[in-house]
């Protein structure tokens, strides 16, 4: 997983979990506690009530994307722009401020006079984002979308016949089109991946935004940090049965859930609950883990064929090497060199895969059975091995 320096900034598996508080500057919003069109107290509502609850990232909107809406031009927003430049200007906190815009004109004129990255609600439809983006040497937020300016989010509207293959678009399926879309005009080195959970078309259901959710340590694969903004969604409220004003507990629930899959940002209107909801979320990301005379036996977080050969890519290792096993992944990190040789020689015998990832450090890969057989083998032979074979028989359980 590739980290992103957002403007000192680190985003990624390494760091804490980053919240990106909203402000609007679009008299559209639906959601008019975060609507201000004086400067002042725009900056006022900033510090205390993003910067100061916790918000790392301020995400500034210079128009609603919500679908109701027309779409302003890029001269229309660079008029509404001098509202978010003056207050970023006034606000005395410190954070990472970033412009939401899908156009590469606006966000040259934004980052040239005081943002610090971009997001980018239409995932590079305009094709000079990725070029501006990486001129000024910017994070940017790519969320999923087809090729349309005009359509943000409404991935389903891309033709994938076209686009991909007519095999590939008869048997895709929405995670699929989505996992696609952020592919689509490539990725920068600093660009962070957003799922596109919300309503954007008709066509799009509460069940593809669950099931996006489900699936959502599958875009890791894509070896950039993650952002997700489902603060209030319906997706969430129609399970609990909730309006949008009561609908923060299902909000903070998914947000632990979705930092234990994955998510490295969470971009809310609900800053200071939802940083302390992604806290407990990081704090219990699965990673199974014993040390023990000097070795240290990981299980890595794997629920999918996708983010299993992504972990395996990782460590610079081919996929080929899993071959139809169900993904299993343990990293044993202080191998002396003559311990690795048994290893190694122990795990061939029982078909599982095995290689160096860094000196001392190696990844073993194969199904339960395999590396149960593997752990019962390294028992019953005498020497260091056979404490490793008992403590990779813990890890199993």
């Amino acid at each position: 997983m590739n980290s992103v320096d957002a403007a000192g900034l680190g985003i990624g598996d390494d760091y804490p979990p980053r919240i990106m508080g909203v402000l609007n500057v679009s008299e559209e919003s639906p959601y008019d506690p975060s609507v201000f069109d004086d400067p002042g107290e725009a900056a006022r509502y900033v510090d205390e009530e993003l910067i100061g609850e916790g918000a790392d990232i301020v995400d500034i909107g210079l128009e609603s994307a919500n679908k109701r809406f027309d779409v302003l031009s890029a001269d229309e927003e660079l008029e509404r722009l001098h509202v978010a430049l003056d207050t970023i200007e006034s606000v005395s906190g410190d954070a990472i401020f970033s412009i939401e815009t899908r156009y590469a004109e606006v966000a040259d004129e934004a980052l040239s006079q005081g943002f610090d990255m971009v997001n980018d609600i239409c995932g590079f439809a305009d094709p000079e984002m990725p070029r501006v983006c990486e001129e000024h040497d910017v994070a940017v937020a790519k969320m999923a979308s087809p090729p349309n300016l005009e359509r943000p989010g409404a991935v389903e509207e891309t033709d994938w016949a076209v686009r991909k293959s007519p095999d590939w678009a008869e048997t895709a399926d929405y995670v699929d089109q989505v996992y696609e879309a952020l592919k689509q005009n490539g990725l920068t080195d600093k660009t962070i991946v957003d799922p596109a959970f919300g309503g954007w078309s008709e066509a799009q259901t509460l069940e593809d935004d669950r099931e996006t959710f489900r699936r959502l340590r599958e875009f890791r694969a894509l070896g950039r940090p993650m952002l997700v903004s489902i603060n209030r969604k319906n997706f969430l409220g129609e399970i609990a049965d909730r309006e949008t004003e009561e609908r923060l507990p299902v909000s903070l629930a998914a947000t632990s859930m979705a930092v234990e899959r994955g998510a490295h940002v969470i971009r809310t209107h609900d800053v200071a609950e939802t940083r302390d909801a992604a806290l407990i979320g990081k704090a219990f990301t699965e990673r199974a883990s014993v040390t023990a005379d000097g070795l240290t036996i990981s299980q890595l977080d794997v629920h999918s064929t996708r983010e299993f050969r992504t972990q395996l890519r990782e460590r610079g290792i081919d996929p080929a090497i899993a071959g139809d096993w169900q993904p299993h992944l343990l990293e044993i990190d202080g191998l002396a060199p003559d311990a690795s040789d048994r290893l190694t020689t122990v795990a061939l015998e029982h078909g599982a895969g095995i290689r160096r990832v860094t000196d001392g450090k190696w990844l073993l890969v194969g199904s339960t059975g395999t590396i149960s057989d593997v752990a019962t083998d390294l028992t019953a032979k005498n020497g260091r091995l056979s404490d490793f074979g008992r403590e990779l028989s813990r890890v199993l359980r």
